[in-house]
């Protein structure tokens, strides 16, 4: 006869924290489930190393709490008892293991957080909700700090976030005198520059990905399953930030909106992932920078700060927004775009160079760094009126580090301005100028980077014109656009409309670009 428990506690795929309190001492009345179900995998379709990502570490954080001593129930895609639903697995295991109460950490995630509300009203037996104790904010907090304000600037709550939790701080003053030092971080890579070589692991995680393709499941990019190079448990974590704080952070912050085609990673830290699914706390991250750049003389502030900037304040506000906002959030289409993706952006296969390249390491690597998502696709799709549900649903499935909470805001609102400015003061739209300025993509490509119509004119070039043209009742006022409208209307009439024919054209042609 099977024994008994008192408690059955659920953690989800990306609440792989050891820190928790929940673990600080075993109690053998307590019994954790970690499940893979198919409806994880289902709701859009994600890239190969993100389902076997988050199933790898979940599976190597289960195996980590029963050689703790934590009694464990794990839930394998293909095992004959699993019923493919949380609420379903969990009334099996409730009922088997006479369980008397319910306990989950909150989901990051609204359909999830909504999901077991749902589920234990439904139960017969006692239940709680604690938090994941991983986030330096909690969900209603951003909430709470602009409810008085007219406009909700980011920059004002990062230094609130600086002094509240004293990062950066001497005494009341930022250290080096100024809070952001943005400006000094967008440096392009130069030429016969010494790139330091990524670190990467070596897993073999071919059993899962025979059970991934035996599951059936759908997927999209691609996977040498004997080498699998993404941190998969807490230990591995650890070494890639110091890895990362040893050899690339003295250079990050110069170099962070840099692209270059030989170099899928450069000096970023590609610890979202572990972060994300809560391997890492974001307070040890920014403290490891803080510390690094005190007692180094090889990063100045600029690279500290623009790194603790993007964690301590753009990764809590932006789940600040989600938070606030949802679920209306994601319906929001303010510019009213409707355009379907091209299927280019499933294969990589088109004559922009900088497409291309970014599209491809997207499905080599389930990668890229933050702005080749902003100012590559994500620009593309914004001048070229693509349906941002399409756009959400495609960056939700194609990153490794992509969860609701955080890719949502930051595409629907950040890339494509869907949310009418809620998160962004403009839309984050460029021209062919503005890629070369910041990679050697266009040194490449078919097309040509200062023409603005003709057969080979860059299409970016064209098309950020048309967009401000078909927009400009609503950006004509933005102070921050106004000086951009008075460059188009210097523009010769002539000139104007050859533009916005070959725009058109573009736009007619899109999946022949």
């Amino acid at each position: 006869m099977n024994r008994t428990y008192q408690t059955l506690r659920l953690i989800l795929g990306d609440q792989l924290n050891s820190q928790h309190s929940w673990l600080n001492s075993v109690d053998e009345g307590v019994l954790y489930v970690l499940m893979e179900i198919r409806p994880e995998s289902l709701y859009v379709t994600h890239h190969i190393q993100k389902i076997i990502g988050i199933f790898g570490a979940m599976r190597q954080f289960a195996s980590e709490l029963k050689a703790q001593g934590h009694p464990v129930v794990y839930v394998e895609i293909d095992a004959a008892e699993n019923q493919h639903s949380f609420e379903n697995n969990l009334n099996q295991l409730i009922a088997q293991y006479q369980v008397t109460k319910f306990e989950y950490q909150l989901p990051d995630e609204y359909r999830l957080d909504a999901l077991l509300k749902e589920y234990t009203q439904t139960l017969s037996i006692g239940y709680a909700a604690v938090d994941s104790e991983h986030f330096f904010t909690k969900r209603e907090d951003l909430t709470t700090f602009f409810q008085h304000k007219k406009t909700i600037v980011m920059e004002n709550f990062y230094r609130s976030m600086r002094r509240k939790h004293h990062i950066l701080m001497d005494k009341d003053k930022p250290t080096g005198g100024k809070w952001n030092y943005d400006q000094a971080n967008r440096k392009k890579l130069p030429k016969k520059h010494a790139m330091a070589t990524p670190f990467l692991f070596e897993h073999d995680v071919t059993a899962i990905y025979e059970a991934v393709k035996a599951a059936e499941l759908p997927y999209i990019g691609t996977i040498d399953s004997s080498y699998f190079i993404w941190p998969l448990n807490r230990q591995e974590a650890l070494v890639l930030l110091n890895d990362f704080i040893d050899r690339l952070l003295p250079t990050f912050g110069l170099y962070q909106d840099a692209m270059h085609s030989d170099y899928w990673s450069l000096y970023h830290s590609r610890l979202s992932f572990a972060l994300n699914v809560k391997m890492l706390h974001p307070l040890e991250i920014v403290q490891a920078a803080e510390t690094a750049y005190r007692q180094s003389d090889r990063i100045d502030i600029a690279q500290a700060e623009g790194f603790i900037r993007q964690i301590l304040g753009w990764r809590e506000f932006i789940r600040g927004i989600y938070w606030k906002e949802m679920p209306h959030y994601q319906t929001l289409n303010m510019l009213k775009a409707k355009r379907p993706l091209p299927a280019y952006f499933w294969t990589g296969r088109t004559k922009m160079h900088c497409m291309r390249q970014s599209i491809q390491q997207s499905l080599s690597y389930s990668y890229a760094h933050h702005i080749q998502r902003l100012m590559i696709t994500g620009n593309f799709c914004l001048l070229t009126g693509i349906n941002p549900s399409e756009v959400d649903q495609w960056y939700l499935g194609i990153y490794i580090d992509a969860f609701e909470w955080v890719e949502l805001p930051n595409t629907r609102g950040m890339s494509q301005y869907a949310d009418g400015g809620i998160v962004a003061t403009k839309p984050y739209g460029a021209s062919a100028n503005y890629i070369d300025k910041m990679s050697n993509y266009c040194q490449s490509c078919y097309y040509h980077k200062k023409e603005k119509y003709g057969e080979r004119s860059c299409p970016f070039n064209s098309l950020y014109w048309h967009f401000l043209k078909r927009h400009q009742s609503n950006f004509i006022k933005n102070p921050r656009m106004s000086m951009i409208y008075r460059v188009w209307n210097k523009y010769a009439q002539e000139d104007q409309q050859l533009i916005l024919e070959q725009a058109s054209k573009y736009l007619n042609n899109l999946e022949q670009l």
